[in-house]
């Protein structure tokens, strides 16, 4: 596995940084090259991405400031409807809980995140992290957030927007194929069980281009934060020749890797540091080539990511 992190960062990197409010995030043209060809600007697929909001209205823990994350979200929302992206997806650990867990101040901390997450003018998605079944149900996350045009059933599921198809899996599941609940899990244990392998076979097969995955816990190794049977997801991805990418939380800090030229971008966590200048989202771009553009702001970090073998967009 490749562990070089070969981040460009881009002149929006250095804005984000300095700025006290979304009033100073000026949103500047990343090439010139990009702006030039208004025929390929057309066919690119431009999409939100933010992570581990963790929001509960609790005091900080260490690096972990809660109450200040609808605020974090708050400003994502703001930049990505000025940006007018195909959609925006959080990738999961949406909210929190309280030291005890309290399940009807757990659903409020739901749907204060949702509320903030729903000011999005588009399309919004979720991919379900460990966090948000701690002291609710999967049932009762899902009914109560909006997954566009998708079963309020279905905890992993796939969409296409812009010739592109996007693919959102669901790893908590304990070893035994049981469901994460009420904090009945192991975080450490995350699986993405044989059907909704089977499920993941038979959907890429069925795009007719190019594919992006997004989950919460991490799919490019081995260890407490990635999933059990990662191997596996990446076989039956590999297979597919189709995907491009994986976008992934659950790591706070970050990383990033290729593997069997996948690129696994793990994006930082909104809930880690005090202030608007430590939050963390990013809008990534899928060009024809099949290139992939990632504009971090904050703290995210901003790449490149090239393919040596392109994939059509459909």
């Amino acid at each position: 596995m490749d562990k070089n992190t070969n981040w460009i960062i881009t002149r929006r990197t250095f804005l984000k940084s300095s700025v006290a409010s979304l009033a100073g995030l000026t949103v500047l043209p990343l090439s010139c090259a990009l702006n030039s060809d208004s025929k390929a600007r057309q066919r690119t697929a431009r999409f939100g991405i933010v992570t581990d909001c963790h929001y509960a209205d609790a005091d900080a823990q260490g690096t972990r400031f809660y109450r200040e994350s609808l605020d974090k979200l708050s400003e994502c929302v703001a930049l990505m409807n000025i940006e007018r992206v195909d959609f925006l997806i959080e990738l999961g650990d949406f909210k929190d809980q309280d030291k005890p867990p309290a399940e009807k101040k757990t659903l409020s901390y739901l749907q204060a995140a949702e509320k903030v997450l729903k000011r999005f003018k588009g399309s919004t998605y979720h991919a379900l992290g460990n966090h948000d079944m701690d002291s609710i149900s999967k049932v009762q996350f899902l009914r109560r957030v909006d997954n566009t045009n998708i079963d309020s059933n279905r905890s992993y599921y796939s969409f296409d927007s812009n010739g592109l198809r996007y693919v959102v899996l669901d790893a908590n599941f304990r070893a035994d194929g049981i469901d994460y609940d009420h904090g009945n899990f192991d975080w450490t244990d995350a699986n993405i069980p044989s059907k909704e392998l089977h499920w993941l076979k038979q959907d890429l097969a069925a795009a007719s281009g190019a594919v992006i995955v997004f989950i919460h816990q991490l799919l490019d190794g081995t260890g407490s934060v990635y999933v059990k049977n990662a191997a596996q997801v990446r076989q039956v991805m590999e297979a597919s020749g189709k995907v491009l990418a994986v976008f992934q939380g659950h790591h706070h800090s970050g990383s990033y890797s290729n593997i069997a030229g996948i690129h696994y971008y793990t994006l930082k966590a909104v809930v880690e540091g005090q202030g608007l200048q430590n939050n963390s989202y990013a809008i990534a771009e899928v060009l024809p080539d099949s290139s992939i553009t990632v504009t971090g702001y904050r703290k995210a970090l901003s790449t490149q990511l090239t393919s040596d073998s392109a994939i059509p967009n459909g």
